[in-house]
């Protein structure tokens, strides 16, 4: 049975590259809050969001994406050994790539829309 209310193989994914990178349980302190935003009363009584902070370098990470503490908490630490592992090799984490992505879709359609207009 998982203990976050993932796969099997998405827990032991994390938990091995959490191995790799000298990151224990007991170097985490979680904490946990009432989530905001949309879902009603649900959100208002039941606390799922997750902070979790990696102790030895002061890493931070707050998640409330999805209304399931389990899968919140395994959220959280997934976006910890992602900023662990940047700040250690320089690797970016899957949303700094999805981020520089749309960026550089926004400035090719701005590029197209200016060559657009010059030529009217």
């Amino acid at each position: 049975m998982s203990r976050f209310g993932v796969s099997a193989e998405k827990e032991k994914a994390l938990t091995d590259k959490m191995r790799e990178l000298g990151i224990t349980e007991d170097d985490l302190e979680e904490s946990f809050l009432r989530s905001g935003g949309p879902g009603g009363q649900s959100v208002n009584k039941v606390a799922t969001c997750v902070q979790l902070k990696h102790i030895p370098t002061g890493i931070s990470v707050k998640v409330q994406k999805d209304r399931s503490q389990g899968v919140n908490r395994f959220l959280a630490r997934r976006e910890i050994v992602y900023r662990i592992e940047k700040k250690m090799h320089g690797t970016p984490s899957p949303s700094d790539v999805e981020r520089e992505k749309i960026r550089k879709q926004k400035n090719r359609r701005k590029r197209r829309t200016k060559s657009k207009l010059s030529e009217s």
